[in-house]
């Protein structure tokens, strides 16, 4: 195989060898740093501050395809833990002061927390009743947060002040340019654990109990345990994606957090695709650019629902590889002429006597 085809076999996760696997995880990080350095040099002001909410995001999209691509697992409460995440960060710096790395790990983990606690249900439910059970609860957060609002600084759960203190970025990125690949890299380390986890003992549990639950139960896999631990690392990416959202803005409102936004979340998803890392990037810039343009056209933001909708009706009916299935149908072409052109020379070096 050539060096080309191995390059883009590594990137799209095509070759399961060891050592494919290790030049899966550089040529992803290479590519997703090259993708990063271009936003920052074409973005500006209020560009770069979307898309820094757009990177936030992914890590709350991971997530969701690690749930759907890889237990099949409809969850429709993803935002609302970005939203926890958020809260908590705002919440342990006003009260406790802690620096943001601190105060984005406790994110993080009370997130992972709640994510537990609220995936239970998939022991007992599954398709639209878990995607029922999952909505209810992101509705029962949105009545929370709008009764308590955001931490602003005052003593108590969500106290309300006429001062409204902004949470403090860390002081290697206060500038927006600076958070925004401070953002960029959580999100690449957030990315490569669940690619690590895609591809070792985990991705290979997860895949048996969505294909054979009952084969699973038989060769030991215990699922409790593994469908618990897909659910507190959704959690903890989406927690920690909520923080590094407060980072952005350096502050949080209630309004934008309703269950409609997890929806949109798992619609961008769908549409971004879940067989690889390309379509969780896909679907965190559509879930934050599609929006923005709108609003900037002066168009109701019902049109985008209306518009997710068809794409995630396509989505559905093209499979679960959705746009980073033409990445895929890229690769497949490029390697595909790259073992031709390399048969057709190794014939002309060494013709058949």
């Amino acid at each position: 195989m050539s060096p080309l085809s191995a390059l883009v076999l590594a990137a799209a996760g095509g070759d399961m060898s060891a050592a494919a696997r290790y030049r899966q995880l550089v040529v992803m990080s290479v590519l997703y740093l090259l993708l990063a350095a271009v936003i920052a040099a074409l973005a500006g002001g209020f560009w770069l501050i979307n898309l820094t909410a757009a990177y936030a995001s992914m890590l709350a999209l991971m997530g969701t395809n690690l749930l759907f691509g890889q237990l099949g697992l409809v969850s429709l409460c993803q935002f609302a833990l970005v939203g926890i995440g958020g809260w908590v960060a705002l919440y342990v710096f006003h009260n406790w002061h802690w620096p943001f790395e601190p105060a984005m790990l406790a994110a993080g983990v009370v997130a992972a927390l709640v994510g537990v606690i609220w995936g239970l249900p998939a022991l007992r439910f599954r398709g639209i009743y878990l995607a029922l059970v999952t909505l209810m609860l992101a509705g029962a957060f949105q009545a929370f947060i709008n009764a308590y609002n955001f931490p602003v600084g005052a003593s108590g759960a969500g106290g309300v002040t006429l001062q409204r203190f902004m949470i403090d970025r860390p002081f290697v990125a206060e500038s927006d340019l600076g958070f925004f690949f401070y953002t960029a890299v959580v999100c690449l380390i957030g990315l490569i654990i669940v690619e690590i986890h895609r591809r070792s003992k985990p991705g290979r549990a997860w895949a048996l109990i969505r294909k054979h639950p009952q084969l699973a139960v038989a060769s030991g896999v215990r699922i409790f345990a593994y469908q618990a631990w897909a659910f507190a690392l959704a959690g903890f990416l989406a927690g920690i994606g909520g923080a590094l959202l407060a980072g952005t803005y350096r502050q949080l409102d209630s309004s934008g957090f309703g269950a409609s936004e997890s929806i949109t979340l798992f619609a961008a998803s769908v549409l971004g695709g879940t067989t690889n890392w390309v379509g969780t990037v896909i679907g965190g810039l559509l879930v934050r650019a599609v929006p923005t343009l709108l609003d900037n056209a002066g168009v109701s933001a019902t049109v985008g629902l209306a518009i997710f909708g068809f794409a995630l009706m396509m989505a559905i009916i093209g499979g679960p590889a959705g746009l980073a299935g033409l990445f895929d149908d890229l690769v497949d072409k490029i390697v595909s002429r790259q073992e031709k052109a390399t048969a057709e020379k190794s014939s002309k070096e060494h013709p058949a006597p």
